[in-house]
């Protein structure tokens, strides 16, 4: 929503914080090696390959002239940006071995044309948003069966900065354009995290890969376990201290979260496709009635019911956020949003809308840019006023990539 002619009163914090951001990268600049080699260093850590000469020579230009984070746009123009750096970010998030090294496929497309098109990235938990390539190319069309669209434009070599065309993900993938979340009903994610199972794995992934946490890092004993699954042992190796003590801590914020999900599922023949590579995403509708649960939930949401007949049958994908008390409340849950819903979308918009996304975004980006995590006061002080500015820049990550590259640019 667009500020009415008077400033608000927080747009000056907001312009303040954008001076100290300026301020922050122009000393990092000043600080260490001259305007060509920052400018160099810039590009290297941005691109990934050397600038030519007439790239380097403008941006060390606009470094003299205290313009930095124009060099940094500058560099985010040359077609590695988005063909190898952010592929390579964005790659470890479809995959449970977290490993760059696999083909192109529409979850790591939708960050890089999200990060591309200065969007909203918090669209990347809940939008109705898909990209794939341009209708132009002439490529086999996007199927959610099989992941040959992607593989093909990445065999193209057609630059991604130009190739992407964004669309509504329910137009291609058949979900209802309610039951999309983003990057979370992508096929490449269901593929990964919805495939067998009980659903709880898109919740520990998109904790690690959305949040920077593992579930190590949330338990909680403190909370009810009145929404644990039966297939939760209260007595593992038949001492019940195990499960109060530490299944608890994971399983009591987990599994009324992962509720979400209830709906979904990864459908494949795992005699003839092991791997998966030509299952789909499914989705129950009102229409759809699964044998082994009588409802639309899916099966697996019922397996190994005899562990613990008393646990809580999932009747439904309504879901709630216990971590709103208890210490998880650190994580900073928006107060505007309920902290329950129903179905993957509202789910992720409660991640998305977290002070933890944030925080999370701009980490990763910084450690991506910087080739190491924040390791002192000024280092933390710079994440800081770089999740500041993610907000109010509308959570525009490529800004991110921007800041985080001229502040490491005397390094």
């Amino acid at each position: 929503m667009k500020a009415p002619e008077r400033m608000r009163p927080n747009a000056f914090k907001a312009c303040s914080m954008s001076l100290l951001i300026l301020l922050t990268v122009t000393y990092a600049c000043a600080a260490g090696a001259g305007p060509r080699e920052q400018a160099k260093r810039i590009h290297d850590r941005i691109a990934g390959v050397p600038p030519s000469e007439s790239v380097l020579d403008l941006m060390e230009g606009y470094i003299t002239d205290g313009n930095a984070l124009e060099a940094a746009d500058l560099a985010m123009d040359d077609p590695a940006f988005y063909d190898a750096t952010l592929k390579n970010f964005a790659a470890p998030w479809t995959n449970e071995a977290m490993t760059p090294f696999v083909p192109l496929n529409d979850y790591t497309a939708t960050v890089i044309g999200l990060v591309r098109d200065e969007a909203d990235f918090r669209e990347v938990l809940y939008g109705d948003v898909l990209y794939v390539g341009d209708s132009d190319l002439g490529l086999t069309s996007y199927s959610p069966s099989n992941n040959t669209h992607y593989e093909e434009l990445e065999e193209s070599g057609e630059p991604l900065k130009d190739a992407l065309q964004r669309v509504n993900q329910s137009t291609f993938s058949g979900l209802p354009a309610s039951a999309t979340a983003g990057v979370i009903t992508s096929r490449a994610a269901a593929r990964a995290f919805f495939s067998a199972g009980t659903n709880r794995a898109m919740f520990r992934f998109t904790l690690i890969n959305h949040m920077c946490r593992d579930l190590e890092q949330v338990a909680d004993v403190s909370l009810p376990p009145d929404r644990i699954r039966q297939d939760v042992s209260r007595s593992p190796g038949g001492d019940s201290r195990v499960f109060l003590n530490n299944c608890v801590g994971c399983h009591t914020g987990m599994d009324p979260m992962t509720q979400a999900f209830a709906y979904y599922d990864y459908d494949y023949d795992p005699d003839s496709d092991p791997d998966g590579e030509l299952g789909r995403l499914v989705y129950n509708t009102v229409n759809d009635i699964d044998p082994d649960t009588q409802s639309r939930v899916v099966g697996k949401y019922h397996i190994n019911s005899a562990t613990f007949e008393q646990g809580y049958v999932t009747p439904d994908d309504q879901w709630d956020n216990y971590w709103r008390q208890g210490t998880n409340r650190r994580l900073g849950w928006d107060p505007d949003l309920p902290g329950s819903g129903n179905g993957a979308k509202s789910l992720g918009q409660e991640w998305a809308n977290s002070e933890a996304f944030a925080e999370c975004q701009v980490e990763k980006v910084f450690n991506n840019v910087c080739l190491r995590p924040p390791s002192d006061s000024d280092d933390r002080n710079q994440v800081d006023a770089m999740v500041a500015s993610f907000k109010t820049t509308g959570y525009n990550l490529k800004q991110v990539f921007a800041e985080s590259a001229v502040y490491c640019a005397g390094e």
